[in-house]
């Protein structure tokens, strides 16, 4: 069978918002790339994901050209509730940092990269399959696929970035020797809806109850995401919309609040786990995103540490390839993971902090609105969580 070849500068593997976004930030710089990824366009557009982009995400999909939709269509989230023991509370992060997260899907996100990677005339290839990489030890990487029709392609690159979440192929080429692998798993999981109904709350609330956590967002004036807490093994089939939403209603109910009801057009259990792997590079080889690390998602940290990721390994890689300094690239994992330390802690304390124990006892119900109470008292409290949650200004 004849291989077609293709030589490259940067070959990705993975196109989804990382990968895109390190395409064109790439292509900002001169610097040519190809993208290829196993999922359709259209699979990708259509997969149902959170969107709370930090100010510095915000900042660069606008400042880098991709697109202002953010600001247009977005919707700006300047504090979130807090509620626990009856009542709620507002943390303002304006008032405590000077900054605000936007509300706008990572499918939007996706949508708008892939959008201004097209009109440029990139190189993406979508819906591939028998993707592999090899020769990553060399200067001359190379990603292998079949592409819709069966031809055969072969992809030279001088670096090669892995992008290509959280079951990615590419972290496994990485010797089992030198892995170091950071995992854990949570007891607990979310039931998430996707629901036909009016806004319940201007902002997100984020609800301690006795019954279990619940997280009260949100995706278009008509269009509603609402999480609770259940079991990793928990059926979706076992539960009616009547039965989601006398649950939903108990939980926030506890603290004050009342949910807007419609019919509930998608359900899901969504495993969480905190996991980090190193190194982000290997040879010529770097990781990005979801490949290297995922968070829980009580954070709200995904496709921020994804974008902030790229955001360092397009500097650096600029560096490498326009101004022969190929040592640039050491700096990218102590860089990059400096941050995804910093957010694997932030998502941890959120979540320990507002979900409920399997093994917890009294003491620790107790304890945990003790936190909550503190937190929100106190205007360094108040300031942790915002300056986390909004994201970490950029060094």
């Amino acid at each position: 069978m004849t291989t077609h070849m293709t030589s490259t500068q940067v070959g990705i593997v993975g196109a989804g918002p990382a990968g895109l976004m390190l395409s064109h930030l790439l292509a900002l710089a001169g610097i040519d790339s190809v993208v290829v990824d196993q999922r359709s366009r259209a699979e990708i557009e259509h997969t149902v994901r959170a969107g709370i982009l930090e100010r510095d995400s915000v900042r660069l999909l606008v400042e880098s050209g991709v697109s202002r939709n953010v600001l247009i269509e977005g919707d700006e989230h300047r504090g979130i509730e807090l509620a626990f023991g009856g009542s709620s509370h507002r943390v303002d992060f304006q008032e405590a940092v000077g900054a605000s997260v936007w509300l706008y899907p990572q499918t939007s996100v996706f949508k708008d990269l892939a959008s201004v990677r097209e009109a440029a005339g990139a190189d993406m290839r979508f819906g591939v399959s028998g993707t592999e990489v090899a020769d990553i030890e060399t200067e001359s990487p190379v990603i292998r696929f079949l592409d819709s029709d069966g031809t055969r392609h072969e992809v030279r690159c001088r670096y090669l970035v892995g992008a290509d979440g959280s079951h990615s192929m590419c972290r496994q080429q990485v010797p089992e020797a030198r892995r170091r692998q950071y995992f854990r798993e949570y007891p607990f999981a979310w039931f998430g809806i996707l629901c036909e109904a009016p806004r319940s709350a201007d902002e997100l609330i984020y609800n301690h109850s006795e019954r279990g956590f619940a997280l009260i967002s949100q995706r278009t004036p008509s269009m509603q995401r609402m999480y609770f807490q259940c079991d990793p093994g928990e059926d979706v089939s076992q539960w009616s919309d009547d039965r989601i939403w006398f649950e939903l209603q108990a939980r926030v109910g506890e603290n004050g609040h009342t949910l807007e009801e419609g019919p509930i057009v998608d359900r899901s259990v969504l495993r969480f786990r905190s996991f980090v792997h190193e190194p982000m590079r290997y040879g010529s080889m770097l990781l990005a995103g979801d490949a290297a690390h995922t968070v829980p998602p009580t954070g709200a940290k995904g496709l921020n540490l994804a974008l902030a990721d790229v955001r360092v390994l397009a500097e650096c890689l600029e560096r490498a390839l326009r101004k022969d300094a190929a040592e640039a690239l050491e700096e990218y994992p102590d860089r990059a993971l400096a941050r995804v330390w910093k957010a694997q802690h932030f998502s941890f304390w959120m979540t320990r902090m507002l979900h409920r124990l399997p093994d917890g006892t009294e003491f620790d119900r107790r304890r945990q609105q003790a936190e909550l109470q503190s937190l929100v008292e106190s205007s360094a409290g108040r300031m942790y969580l915002a300056e986390g949650y909004t994201g970490w200004p950029r060094s």
